[in-house]
């Protein structure tokens, strides 16, 4: 049988809590193993616990998630993390890309996404709210110049197929494995095309591949 993902939620809110804690726990493969109220707690129970998964609520008091990712990345705790939050911010949404959050989830659609997100996040995956990507992409379109050049027309068959996955949220070990290439090539192509495209900033890749999933 196959072993069981072991998940803490933390969130302030004692009724949105427990409703999360019977969607987790209607999924035999998922097991909480611990409950927190605030970030103090959270952050303890993650170390004393060790779950594979921690689900938080960005907006917590004493400590919010971020500053709890931020704790658990400095301190190489081997813990995926899933924001829960009720705000579609572009702002947040990349803050929490550089902590390396593996998963953002809105609390509105929380009841029918969190177990999905569990299990992607604790495969090594990425997971977002899909409203939450929509949102974002069609409001960087709505503010982007019509005549804007995306600049895909010089992008390789190689660059392109690279370019594809990264819009699925792959890593680059992922990609590599997908295509038959080493980690290194996947590398010097995503560097190739930022290059081309004139793509800066930790996340711009990822965001331009997003924006342009469709021609891919």
């Amino acid at each position: 049988m196959k072993a069981q993902i072991a998940v803490l939620i933390a969130d302030d809110h004692p009724i949105f809590r427990k409703g999360l804690r019977q969607i987790i726990e209607s999924d035999p493969s998922l097991k909480i193993v611990a409950e927190a109220e605030d970030g103090e707690s959270a952050l303890d129970l993650i170390r004393r616990c060790r779950p594979q998964v921690a689900v938080l609520d960005v907006d917590m008091p004493q400590k919010d998630g971020f500053v709890i990712a931020r704790e658990v990345r400095e301190s190489q705790l081997n813990v995926a993390v899933i924001f829960l939050t009720m705000h579609k911010d572009e702002r947040l949404f990349n803050a929490a890309l550089d902590l390396d959050i593996r998963g953002y989830v809105l609390k509105d659609g929380a009841s029918s996404e969190i177990v999905s997100g569990i299990k992607a996040v604790a495969a090594g995956h990425t997971y977002v709210t899909p409203v939450l990507t929509d949102y974002l992409l069609n409001r960087r379109r709505n503010s982007a110049p019509a005549e804007q050049q995306t600049g895909l027309s010089s992008l390789t068959e190689a660059e392109r197929r690279v370019l594809k996955l990264v819009a699925a949220y792959k890593s680059s070990k992922e990609i590599a494995d997908e295509l038959f290439i080493s980690v290194r090539t996947v590398d010097r192509h995503r560097a190739n095309i930022a290059t081309k495209l004139d793509l800066r900033g930790s996340h711009a890749l990822l965001q331009f591949a997003l924006e342009h999933k469709s021609q891919l």
